[in-house]
Formats: C-alpha cells, structure tokens, sequence
C-alpha cells in the first residue's frame, strides 16, 4: 500500500500533508509532518499540484484559502472538529453592537466562514503576540475558551471576553488523572496544549502549541516527559527523542475524527482523485484577510 501511494504520488505531482494527531503510519509516509497552519503555509510553497491534507475538515478548508490554484483533497470528507463550530449564530455581531473598540479574535482551529467574520486569526503558538500586538483594548476569543483564558492570563491589560468553546478531547483530561500520573512519574516534566483546561495548566513545566512540545522535548535534558495533547504526537516525539520516555493520562487523549486519516483512505483519494476540498472565492478572500493580518502582526 505505501508503495501504490509512493508511486501514485510521482505520477501526480502530490504532496501528502499530516497533522502531528494522524496515525503515525499516515506520518510516516506523509511528506511533511506539522500542525495545521504551518503545514497550509508549506503546501502554499510547493511546487505539487495535488495537496492530500491527513487532518480535519478545516484544516483542509485552510489550505485551499491559502492554495486556491491546487487541487485540495482530504483522506476522509468526515473528519470534523468539534471545537471548530462552536460558535453561536449572531454572538460575534452581539459583541461588535456591545462593545466599542472590539476585535474578534479567531483561533485557526475554526471553519472558514467563521474566520469570515473575524479581525484576525491566531495559532497557539503567536495568540498571545498578536493580541499583544492588537491596538484594541476589547477581545472577543472564539471558539476555544481554554486558549483564550491562557492569553488573557498572559496578557491582563486587555479585556478579554471568552467564547464557550474548547477542544473535547483537551477537555476531557481531568486534574486527577494528571495527578496519577505525576504520583507514578515524579521526576517527568509536564508537557500541556493550551486548549487543556487551567486546573491541567496549573500544574506544567511548559504550555504550548504541538510543535512547541515536541520542540521543548527534544531541547530538553531531561528524560521523562508527561504529554498533555492527544496522543498521535507521540509518534514525533518517539522518532526525534529514541531515550526519552513519554506518558499520556490515562485513558489516552485520542481525536478519533483524526484517525479516519488512514493508508486505505489516502490511497483511495489518491486513486479516485475525490473529496475534494471547495472554498468559494467570496469566503476565500473574506477568511484570507485575518490570515494575512495575523501573518503581518507575527513578524
């Protein structure tokens, strides 16, 4: 199988692109390996023709903003994420009439017609640069209330208003099973994604984007690390740190929408060229302003 998809891939000028939560067999034959915005803006660099994005249906919506003359497809047409709809109809509109000097603020994990309505996107890696960067003294911070209440920590002289949004599978881990796991491993450092809850943040060693855990690890003397992030960045943090040991909380965060991300599907969408991601020009140019903003205010 990862030959057919090696050679369909020479055949078709493709590039396969996948999130640190996919499958680690789907990593380990995808041709770059990242989170979702990094990987858009690689893919927008490329010279392929064909993008097969292994991630979540926004993920792919965000490359085809950034890619618009590449054909976009993805693995599974069902890989959603939750978080990225949990915005309520009208609450961005209420917030503008509410409050003056407002930005909204929109994390990347969101779909494209949400960033539509948006001032500027953020990652978890430049939230709190740019909203530092921001002019206005009012945020609203859709959809994860957990990445915004982590900014608002950072970044007390502004006003910031939260969505009730938040990853569920982030969510889920509870202090007690941290805990557990600190009792077993007292010498582990804990690794923690923003959008975990504060009751998990509270007790880190470093909070950060996936990439910033996986580069913290890999910088780090130390041998024994406790990951607080869905479990697929393993398979990273194993291939860059062979003598480190990593622990998850127990049961392991997993995001099953991303595992629909498999080698039977990649060859499949390779195969029949479908799934193929649609982005209309309105929505492209709308959602591809806070995009640019946010590029512009992370320099």
């Amino acid at each position: 199988m990862k030959e057919k998809i090696k050679q369909l891939k020479k055949e078709k000028k493709a590039m396969i692109f996948a999130h640190y939560y996919a499958p680690s067999d789907v990593q380990e034959i995808a041709d770059c390996v990242g989170d979702s915005f990094n990987l858009a803006k690689v893919a927008k660099e490329s010279d392929a023709e064909i993008i097969v994005f292994c991630g979540v249906s926004f993920m792919g919506e965000s490359v085809k903003i950034l890619c618009p003359d590449k054909k976009v497809l993805v693995p599974d047409m069902t890989a959603d994420c939750a978080m990225a709809h949990m915005v309520r109809d009208g609450v961005i509109e209420e917030m503008r009439a509410k409050y003056d000097d407002l930005a909204v603020v929109c994390y990347i994990n969101s779909t494209a017609a949400l960033k539509t309505k948006c001032d500027v996107c953020v990652t978890s890696s430049n939230a709190v640069k740019i909203v530092k960067a921001l002019p206005n003294k009012n945020i609203f911070f859709v959809p994860d209330r957990n990445l915004g209440s982590y900014v608002a920590q950072q970044v007390p002289e502004k006003n910031i208003i939260l969505n009730d949004g938040c990853c569920p599978i982030h969510a889920a881990m509870t202090e007690e099973q941290l805990l557990s796991e600190k009792q077993k491993h007292p010498e582990a450092l804990v690794l923690s994604h923003p959008e975990c809850e504060p009751y998990i943040l509270k007790h880190s060693d470093y909070i950060g984007s996936t990439a910033g855990i996986i580069n913290y690890a890999k910088n780090s003397p130390a041998k024994e690390f406790i990951i607080c992030t869905e479990y697929g960045v393993e398979y990273q943090l194993l291939l860059d740190n062979p003598d480190k040991r990593f622990y998850f909380t127990d049961p392991r965060p997993c995001c099953n929408d991303m595992k629909f991300n498999t080698l039977e599907s990649v060859l499949s969408v390779l195969e029949k060229e479908n799934n193929v991601v649609e982005v209309d020009d309105e929505t492209r140019i709308k959602a591809l302003v806070p995009l640019d903003r946010m590029l512009s205010l992370a320099k």
